[in-house]
């Protein structure tokens, strides 16, 4: 007697029939997810940043076009034989723009609004974000500012590139700030004390002006944060103009 093959017959393709549909249906749902997974990626890692990007030269463009009396300088100027001491604005509202960032060693062209506050709504599309209650610039104490480093603009990509000596510069309507960069470290996002008045060290009474520039570590990930400190080295008022090495950077903001 000839036996049947096994799984033959019309019985057993009937029970086939709805298994197969729903192996294809799963596949089909599996890969419209991997499409939507993919373009969630390029939005967070390319469409952010030029939205954010766009934004935030409108913003350094405005607010360039704003300091002093609407006309500053658009060329460095030889620095003031008796430099005064730093003026300190007070502490604004959120979301007001505080000054623009130049840090030389991330690229010739780079500037970045700096903005008061640290939330979402600062940090996804204005730039860098000043942590409210630490100091302002010229102060005794510590400046402290977050940033992106993969999205949103990519604020602070290359926070790990700087070499101790680097300066880094803040415009503000009153003048020109110079840091230079002294050190950095990685530490857990639980490291609240890297915010304190002298970082890291509680306590202390703060009798320089530092400034703190936080963002998440590794580039594409957020377990850690990257640190970043430098102290000021010297400050001038608006009308002497830009410092030397920032004044194409600042005239090009200028002109937008």
């Amino acid at each position: 007697m000839l036996q049947l093959e096994q799984g033959s017959g019309p019985a057993v393709r009937s029970r086939r029939g709805p298994l197969l549909r729903g192996v294809q249906i799963a596949g089909e749902l599996l890969m419209s997810a991997g499409v939507i997974l993919l373009l969630f990626v390029a939005w967070q890692l390319w469409w952010t940043n030029v939205a954010s990007d766009a934004r935030q030269r409108d913003v350094v463009k405005d607010f360039a076009r704003g300091t002093a009396d609407g006309n500053g300088p658009t060329a460095a100027a030889p620095e003031p034989a008796v430099v005064p001491k730093p003026a300190v604005a007070p502490e604004p509202a959120e979301g007001a723009t505080i000054g623009i960032l130049y840090v030389p060693r991330f690229g010739a062209g780079y500037t970045r609004p700096i903005v008061q506050g640290t939330t979402p709504a600062v940090l996804d599309t204005l730039g860098i974000g000043h942590y409210q209650g630490t100091a302002m610039l010229g102060a005794a104490g510590n400046f402290a500012v977050a940033g992106h480093r993969q999205t949103h603009g990519a604020v602070l990509d290359h926070i790990d590139a700087l070499v101790p000596g680097d300066r880094i510069y803040v415009q503000t309507r009153e003048g020109y700030y110079v840091y230079v960069f002294r050190n950095s470290q990685t530490v857990l996002p639980s490291r609240t004390d890297v915010l304190l008045p002298v970082p890291t060290q509680p306590g202390a009474a703060p009798t320089e002006s530092y400034l703190t520039m936080t963002s998440c570590n590794p580039r594409f990930g957020s377990q850690e944060r990257f640190v970043a400190y430098a102290l000021l080295e010297r400050w001038q008022p608006v009308s002497a103009g830009p410092p030397a090495e920032i004044a194409q950077a600042a005239r090009a903001a200028r002109e937008g």
